[in-house]
């Protein structure tokens, strides 16, 4: 029986490469739970928000956290509803803009 393809989401593949602009740091849950390994981490390091956070719980999963500043979301959550985040908006006119400026050449 062959398989169908998943419909990718055009609103998530936008949110997906506005999130490939944002920093991104990569960790090790250790003994804490993943969301909490984060918040530890943002708090240490003093991350500024819009940030993304690659929480590694082990060999086998990566679990995706952004950093805003309304606090810490699921990365797929912010993917989907990537206009709801004024620190993204900006990334993605400041992009609108220079896609704009060049074409119009």
């Amino acid at each position: 029986m062959a398989r169908r393809r998943k419909r990718k989401s055009r609103r998530r593949q936008e949110g997906r490469r506005i999130l490939e602009q944002v920093p991104q740091y990569s960790i090790e849950s250790g003994e804490d739970k993943p969301v909490t390994a984060a918040r530890k981490f943002i708090q240490a390091e003093g991350i500024l928000p819009p940030a993304l956070l690659l929480v590694r719980r082990n060999e086998h999963t990566t679990d995706r956290y952004f950093w805003a500043e309304k606090g810490l979301f699921g990365a797929q959550y912010v993917e989907e509803n990537h206009f709801l985040f004024p620190s993204l908006r900006t990334s993605e006119e400041e992009e609108e803009c220079f896609v704009m400026a060049t074409h119009s050449r």
